[in-house]
C-alpha cells in the first residue's frame, strides 16, 4: 500500500488481467475493512475471466475474489464483536485485492487453532451446506461426480455420515484423492454407459440413493440422472453459469426424484456453513490442506486462473496470497 491506494487486480478484457493502484476503500457504518492475507481461486471465476456475451470493462477491483481471509483493519460505525486485528474469513467479492470491505455480519473471527493457516472460508462453507440439503442418511450409496475441492470435502463429510461414497471423476489423482477423503469405490468417468454399468454393478442395480454433481457441464448433469435411483435425491452442486442446460424431465419424473439446486444465497444460511466450516477445520475434523496445491501472489492471478482451467498433475485448488 501506498498512502491511501492499494493494488487490485482488475479484469480488462477477456482473459487480460492487471494489477493496478486503487483507492484505498473505506468502512462505512456497519462494515469491516479487511486487510487480506490470500483469497482462494474458484472455477465459477473461469467463465468471467475468459469473457462472456454480457462481460464489460473493465472489472471491478479485486472482483472475482470471494474466499478472502485476513485480519480486520478497520472498523465502521457500530460495530461490535470484531476488533483490529482479528483474524477473519469473510464473504465478500473483491478479495483479490490488498483490502476488502464487508458487512461485520459478512465476516467470522478465526480461533487461535487457525492462526497459521490459510482459510478461504466461502467454499468451506459451501461444502457444509451442500451436505446439509443433501440429506445423506447413514446406510446409503452416494455418488459424487467430480472430486476436486468440493467433491473432496463432500466424500469425507458422506462418508463420516455412514454412506458408501462412489467417487467419480476424470484424474486418477483425483480419485486417489477421493479414497485418501473416505471414498469406498472410484470410478473413472470417461465412458458414459461403462459408468452406468460399473454403479449398477456395484449397487446390485439398485443405482444411487444420493447424487452430488459437482462439475457445472451438461454431461455430469445428464450423468447424475443416469445414476440416480428411484426415490433419490439429486443434488446440484456444480456451478452452471456458462448457459443453460438440458434435462431428461422423463426420467425425472419415472424415478420420482427430488431436485436440490445447493447453491444458497440465504445470507445466514451461508455463515451457518462457514461457522461449521471453521469448527471442523479447527477441531482437526477436517483438514483441507492438501486440496491447497498452487500458492500466487497477485501478479500471477491469470497463472492462478489458468491453472484452475488445466489442472496440472495434482492441481486441485490455487490460492492467492498477500506478502
Amino acid at each position: 500500500m501506498t498512502g491511501r491506494t492499494m493494488r487490485a487486480a482488475v479484469l480488462t478484457g477477456p482473459g487480460e488481467i492487471r494489477v493496478e493502484w486503487v483507492p484505498l476503500p473505506n468502512a462505512g457504518r456497519g462494515e469491516v475493512r479487511i486487510r487480506l492475507q490470500g483469497c482462494g481461486v474458484c472455477a465459477s471465476n473461469l467463465e468471467p475471466w475468459a469473457g462472456q456475451p454480457w462481460s464489460s470493462y473493465p472489472g471491478e477491483p479485486g472482483g472475482l475474489g470471494h474466499e478472502g481471509w485476513g485480519t480486520v483493519d478497520a472498523l465502521g460505525d457500530g460495530v461490535t464483536g470484531l476488533a483490529t486485528g482479528d483474524r477473519v474469513a469473510t464473504l465478500s467479492c473483491r478479495s483479490f485485492a490488498e483490502y476488502d470491505v464487508a458487512p461485520a455480519d459478512r465476516v467470522v473471527k478465526l480461533p487461535d487453532a487457525l492462526a497459521a493457516l490459510p482459510f478461504p472460508g466461502e467454499p468451506l462453507g459451501c461444502a457444509f451446506n451442500i451436505f446439509r440439503r443433501s440429506d445423506i442418511q447413514p446406510g446409503q450409496t452416494v455418488a459424487i461426480i467430480g472430486i476436486g475441492f468440493l467433491g473432496a470435502i463432500l466424500t469425507q463429510l458422506a462418508s463420516e455420515a455412514g454412506a458408501r461414497v462412489i467417487a467419480i471423476s476424470r484424474r486418477r489423482e483425483s480419485l486417489d484423492l477421493a479414497r485418501h477423503y473416505g471414498a469406498a469405490e472410484t470410478v473413472a468417468m470417461d465412458d458414459h454407459w461403462r459408468i452406468i454399468e460399473q454403479v449398477e454393478r456395484l449397487t446390485g442395480n439398485a443405482l444411487c440413493e444420493r447424487v452430488i454433481e459437482a462439475v457445472g457441464q451438461q454431461w455430469p448433469l445428464d450423468l447424475a440422472t443416469a445414476l440416480i435411483g428411484f426415490g433419490g435425491r439429486l443434488i446440484v452442486a456444480g456451478y452452471h453459469q456458462d448457459g443453460p442446460r438440458q434435462v431428461n424431465m422423463q426420467e425425472w419424473n419415472w424415478k420420482g426424484i427430488d431436485v436440490i439446486n445447493a447453491h444458497e444465497r440465504d445470507a445466514a444460511v451461508q455463515m451457518r456453513g462457514l461457522r461449521e466450516a471453521v469448527a471442523a477445520v479447527a477441531s482437526g475434523r477436517l483438514d483441507p490442506g492438501r486440496l491447497y496445491t498452487g500458492t500466487y501472489p497477485l501478479e500471477r492471478l491469470g497463472d492462478a486462473l489458468a491453472a484452475t482451467r488445466d489442472k496440472p498433475g495434482g492441481f486441485v485448488k490455487a490460492l492467492v496470497t498477500f506478502a
